[in-house]
């Protein structure tokens, strides 16, 4: 005599039907999300990405007028770039932090860097400037930089780059970054701008 054990309910019965439907509601609602919070555009490097959270608009118009705007994009500073297994784990890791952050309305008045991201900041900065941090030959007119010019963070004395000339919680808490001039560089989020035409 043998006993047959099944563990998966009948095809007819409620607790498939139920289940089914469930796990329904958590892909589609997945997916909702996904395209509601724009995820793909963060696998750009496209600027525009940044203000999809209205928080980060105040800080992309100060790079605006920055200028950081004709040489570098938010990820040309804000992303490791030893290599891209790196670089887009980082993106996620601080896009994951960010977006928790953001739902939960729990952002500060002032926005700062992490420690993680202070030191992917000031590697880039030397990146990019590393004539002008190591080479001897800027010893005469670099004033202040003879001694430990790598040791120190770059915006301990560079305060206004890139993000311009008004900070802190004036910035961010009431907006008051100064606007582009042209009509084309206007920053408003494709988003709100076609709630404004509605």
């Amino acid at each position: 005599m043998s006993i047959k054990f099944n563990i998966f309910p009948e095809k007819g019965t409620s607790w498939r039907t139920m289940a089914v439907f469930l796990l329904a509601c958590v892909i589609g609602l997945g997916f909702f999300m996904i395209k509601e919070a724009k995820v793909v555009s963060y696998l750009s490097d496209d600027p525009q990405a940044c203000v999809n959270c209205h928080v980060m608009t105040p800080v992309y118009n100060s790079w605006m007028h920055s200028s950081h705007r004709e040489w570098a994009k938010c990820n040309d500073c804000h992303v490791p770039h030893n290599n891209i297994v790196n670089k887009y784990f980082f993106k996620a890791k601080d896009g994951l932090y960010h977006a928790s952050v953001f739902t939960a309305r729990a952002e500060p008045d002032v926005i700062e860097m992490k420690e993680a991201s202070q030191k992917v900041v000031q590697n880039n900065c030397i990146r990019c400037h590393v004539q002008q941090v190591t080479q001897a030959k800027y010893d005469g007119w670099l004033e202040g930089h003879q001694e430990n010019r790598t040791g120190r963070q770059c915006w301990s004395c560079h305060k206004q780059v890139p993000h311009g000339k008004i900070h802190g919680l004036s910035t961010i808490k009431f907006n008051i970054a100064p606007l582009p001039t042209d009509q084309e560089e206007m920053v408003i989020p494709a988003w709100l701008e076609k709630k404004i035409k509605e």
